[in-house]
């Protein structure tokens, strides 16, 4: 069952900040690629959550580069947005940004492309609303994931067959 309402791109967005401390970073005073992971997991959560209005479980993260160090005592600034809506699963998009809180600078370290899934009050995939798209870059955006969607579904196809041929 398609659920038949629809939210907008906007609606899902969210923008996130923190302070990097001693305590995220590594010896070299750069923020963890493990605590970055966490960030962007919580975002596009958040995102997928403000489009469904129902718990969402992680299903996949597409490759995920590091391009850019995040220094303790700047501050990890992320966005996150629907790209698109499937039937029970989302696709969003999640930028990382390092700012200088000093002199302003911005500066993208990392983006990531992480699909979850709307669950229902037993734990089940449940239908979502679907995403109305307002811009040409929201359409642009809609379209690209299906083509990743497509090359996802396909990685997870070779992983399982992979997993299912070792199994005694």
């Amino acid at each position: 069952m398609r659920v038949q309402n629809g939210r907008t791109v906007a609606e899902s967005t969210v923008d996130m900040v923190e302070l990097v401390l001693p305590n995220d970073a590594n010896p070299l005073g750069n923020i963890l690629g493990g605590r970055v992971m966490h960030l962007i997991d919580i975002a596009g959560g958040i995102a997928a959550h403000r489009h469904s209005r129902c718990e969402v479980v992680t299903a996949s993260v597409d490759y995920l580069d590091f391009v850019y160090p995040i220094r303790v005592g700047h501050l990890i600034r992320l966005t996150a947005f629907v790209t698109r809506a499937f039937r029970t699963s989302m696709e969003v998009e999640v930028n990382v940004f390092m700012e200088n809180y000093q002199t302003g600078d911005l500066h993208q370290t990392s983006s990531a492309f992480v699909t979850y899934v709307a669950l229902d009050r037993l734990g089940r995939p449940t239908p979502v609303p679907r995403l109305i798209l307002r811009t040409t870059e929201e359409r642009r955006r809609h379209r690209e994931a299906l083509t990743r969607r497509r090359h996802r579904l396909a990685m997870a196809a070779r992983a399982h067959r992979r997993f299912t041929e070792k199994q005694p």
